[in-house]
């Protein structure tokens, strides 16, 4: 069979400076996924650039060749014009990219962006585009498909951006997908449904795809094909079956290890007593008003939380586990008093066990200052937390300028020691975040966050762009810093693997509700809620012989009304969150 794609002694440099991605071969065949896999900086994604010609004008081709064989015939990539390369992107190859935010204009709809595929490459009119993508995003997973339709990026949570870049590129069913880290910024259950419409997209349309990923349980569930890459690389290749189940190279090997899982079943542990708490969240409730389409319309009620009680005791961690949209960041920024929430809500923060509380929900603009100093954030998107204007080391010292800590030596000295704890080195303090890749602007982001020596961090999301080895060391960071320094942790993830090594508590929310909570080793060995039973379901592993049961993952995922009697919630009709055992509560009817 003539493979769709060819990828031939592909070495691509910067500049006057080495090749970067040395000797690259590779073949993707029609209505096949291949998986390139490595450590974020391996070069896969330039790889992956350089097929639709989109790398930075200081990047050189230094040699090799990328034959298409398309619908339209053979064509050399390398070799094509520009205009004629643009008859290719978005039809015939189409891009996910890892990044949404920086992906999609912030001025135009989302409906608008994804529609233009439609109008530029197949000519279809308004209307006819209009209803291709709203049915393209309601198999994405969007809950609404109108409302998504004409909001903005920033209207939406990153999961969403990142389900609407999906979309942007599978709408015109293309030959070739290339996917880099498609599903980083989404929950597992909306992870597991992606992946399983990716899959019936290839069926209908023998589309094929190259993956670009960090996640082996991805790979386990999609590829066929996988090559391993490191430092330009090719490591390892081959099929996938016989590579997972033996991996031959030791960097392969590695990477296995790294690659983090939920714990075996073991007896659940007993809930230790909480006394000295940091944070304490009382009947926090948040309502968004979103205007009507029309004037003659009412405003639209958005619960975004509903009733949230949590309680984070000093030096440990509280997970928050759920789908995009249920709710997990808004409680966090409403913890860090960045969001304002509706009347008898109640956040109280303690500096320390003697300290009198203070109410984060009514500080004035003393206490704000003094509470930032407390309490820092680590935000899900790297990319738009750092300015692309400002040098790491500006970033870096520009909150201790701000609370007027320490001359500017010992603000440069404590920016380049944070570096190094997080595994970049001091002299990248003169780069600007573009010259970062995701998993390295992502540790920016840590170091940023403990430049003020913090009691309590917010992490939203803070190893969703890792790769698996990276992501190790960072949470083994997280881990060490918090035992030495007595730090606590609101952990936001959708990573129930991730959830399962870091947090003390687990709380999962669904639609703005805390639908069951208890400590890791409890919730994974007697989960009771429908919904928790899909997210563990939904985690792939890297194993050959243990697919996503997808169809466990829909039943969980689903509507509410569709749960059993016990759990079912719907409209103003919902069901207390009970204690069913020591320790561990699930909201459901007695």
């Amino acid at each position: 069979m003539t493979p769709l794609l060819s990828v031939e002694n592909l070495s691509i440099g910067f500049g006057n400076g080495p090749a970067v991605v040395k000797d690259v071969n590779f073949q993707v065949a029609p209505g096949e996924t291949l998986a390139l896999v490595g450590e974020s900086g391996s070069g896969k994604t330039v790889t992956c650039r350089a097929v639709l010609r989109i790398l930075p004008r200081i990047a050189r081709i230094h040699s090799g060749r990328i034959i298409l064989n398309g619908s339209k015939g053979q064509q050399d990539l390398t070799a094509m014009t520009e205009r004629k390369m643009r008859t290719v992107r978005g039809d015939t190859v189409s891009m996910i990219f890892q990044e949404p935010m920086r992906s999609l204009s912030p001025l135009h709809r989302i409906g608008n962006q994804v529609s233009e595929v439609l109008w530029l490459h197949r000519g279809k009119t308004e209307s006819q585009a209009k209803k291709t993508v709203l049915e393209t995003f309601e198999r994405v997973g969007f809950p609404d498909p109108e409302r998504a339709y004409r909001s903005y990026p920033f209207e939406m949570s990153g999961g969403m951006r990142q389900r609407a870049m999906i979309a942007m590129a599978m709408v015109a069913k293309p030959d070739l997908l290339i996917a880099d880290e498609p599903t980083t910024a989404l929950d597992v259950t909306t992870q597991a449904q992606v992946l399983g419409l990716m899959k019936e997209l290839q069926r209908d349309t023998g589309m094929a795809m190259i993956l670009v990923t960090h996640d082996l349980g991805v790979v386990a569930n999609m590829a066929e094909q996988v090559v391993v890459m490191h430092k330009g690389r090719v490591m390892e290749a081959g099929p996938a079956e016989p590579l997972l189940r033996a991996p031959a190279h030791p960097y392969t090997q590695q990477l296995f290890n790294a690659a983090p899982s939920i714990p075996e079943v073991s007896a659940p542990a007993a809930k230790p007593p909480e006394q000295d708490l940091i944070l304490e969240m009382k009947a926090v409730s948040k309502t968004y008003k979103l205007r009507a389409s029309s004037p003659w319309k009412p405003e639209t009620l958005v619960h975004a939380c509903r009733g949230v009680d949590l309680r984070l005791p000093r030096g440990k961690t509280l997970a928050i586990v759920g789908e995009s949209g249920s709710g997990k960041t808004t409680a966090a920024r409403i913890a860090l008093g960045a969001e304002q929430p509706d009347p008898g809500s109640q956040i109280l923060f303690r500096k320390s066990a003697t300290s009198e509380p203070i109410a984060v929900h009514q500080m004035d603009r003393a206490q704000r200052t003094a509470f930032q100093r407390d309490a820092q954030m680590v935000f899900q998107d790297p990319y738009s937390s750092l300015s692309p204007r400002m040098r790491v080391l500006d970033a870096m010292t520009e909150p201790m300028d701000i609370h007027g800590l320490g001359s500017r030596s010992e603000r440069r000295d404590k920016a380049a020691h944070m570096l190094q704890q997080v595994g970049l080195n001091s002299d990248m303090l003169k780069r600007f975040p573009h010259a970062f890749s995701g998993g390295q602007r992502q540790r920016l982001s840590v170091a940023r966050a403990l430049m003020l020596d913090p009691t309590l961090i917010v992490c939203d999301e803070p190893t969703s762009a890792l790769d698996v080895s990276v992501q190790e060391q960072i949470l083994s960071l997280l881990e060490d810093i918090r035992d030495q320094h007595g730090l606590s942790y609101l952990f936001i993830s959708h990573d129930l693997a991730v959830v399962a090594r870091i947090a003390d508590e687990v709380a999962v929310m669904r639609q703005g509700l805390v639908v069951e909570q208890a400590p890791p080793d409890a919730l994974f060995h007697n989960p009771k809620h429908p919904y928790t039973k899909a997210l563990i379901a939904a985690q792939p592993t890297p194993d050959i012989e243990r697919p996503i049961n997808l169809k466990l993952v829909a039943q969980g995922a689903g509507d509410p009304d569709s749960w059993g009697d016990r759990f079912r919630f719907s409209g103003s009709v919902l069901p207390s969150l009970i204690e069913v055992e020591p320790g561990h509560k699930v909201r459901c009817h007695v």
